[in-house]
């Protein structure tokens, strides 16, 4: 076997447990699901199909995958390439014709970042779309990286400390939205869909777009890596452990009513005196 085929073998274990490990510690898929997968084309979605697809022949429950792709009417997309990698899979799929491609060049002012209302109009309509074909779970391509990227975006730029949770139930509560990439790091995904050959579909309305704040983002926290190996996946563990009494927030913890506790002072105290 060849160094590639071996490294490549060990990729692919790597990610497949990672995800088997997203899926199980958040329950994200139960018997009898029938999970909508959200494909846009790019590496992260193709890779998520692929653990998803996996994930259902070793299993030790039973659920089904829809594959769904939004057309967005983006001038050049190549509308056949997901169709035929997906019928080669013979994985089930739906493709929603949607020209929110139009809306956002309409709504937004040149030189403005297209991402937040694009975001909002497909999510919108794959929420819509999830309810009309029976869909139990919609999943999404976010990775650990996009986690983190997000949690530093809402901080710096929003004054919150929240980022994309693993699973998620949407606002109208109609949607359970489940993240099984979210151990995985961009960086191997991007080597194990260069390895897959995925047929790739860039996005020309807001991933070619220079100077958003998420990429400024981006590059911080790929300096702070390259300084610092591991230091992600230790930012990343710390979202897995929040100490709500050290911070400042008043709905998570009851500062107001925190005061000495006298029992516990006194037992102090006599081992003290001992």
């Amino acid at each position: 076997m060849s160094s590639v085929s071996v490294n490549q073998k060990k990729l692919q274990k790597r990610l497949q447990r990672l995800t088997g490990a997203a899926v199980t510690d958040f329950n994200m898929i139960e018997d009898g699901d029938k999970i909508m997968v959200c494909l846009s084309g790019g590496k992260d979605s193709y890779a998520m199909l692929d653990m998803l697809v996996h994930l259902q022949k070793v299993a030790p429950i039973q659920f089904s995958l829809v594959a769904v792709n939004m057309d967005q009417k983006q001038p050049g997309f190549p509308e056949h390439v997901l169709p035929a990698y997906l019928e080669s899979l013979g994985v089930d799929y739906h493709i929603i014709e949607e020209d929110t491609y139009s809306v956002v060049q309409e709504k937004l002012m040149a030189g403005k970042s297209t991402c937040s209302l694009c975001s909002r109009l497909r999510r919108g309509t794959l929420y819509t779309y999830a309810d009309e074909i029976g869909a139990t779970k919609m999943a999404l391509g976010h990775h650990r990286d996009d986690i983190l990227e997000t949690f530093f975006l809402n901080m710096f730029f929003g004054g919150t400390l929240k980022a994309m949770p693993p699973k998620l139930l949407s606002d109208d509560g109609r949607n359970v939205v489940i993240r099984p990439l979210a151990y995985c790091k961009e960086s191997d995904i991007a080597e194990y869909a260069q390895l897959q050959e995925f047929p790739i579909i860039p996005c020309n309305l807001c991933g070619s777009q220079e100077n958003l704040q998420r990429q400024v983002v981006k590059g911080m926290l790929q300096e702070w890596e390259q300084k610092t190996p591991g230091r992600l996946d230790i930012m990343f563990r710390a979202l897995q452990n929040v100490a709500p009494s050290q911070l400042a927030d008043r709905q998570l913890f009851d500062f107001a009513n925190l005061t000495i506790d006298n029992t516990a002072q006194s037992r102090f105290l006599n081992v003290l005196s001992v």
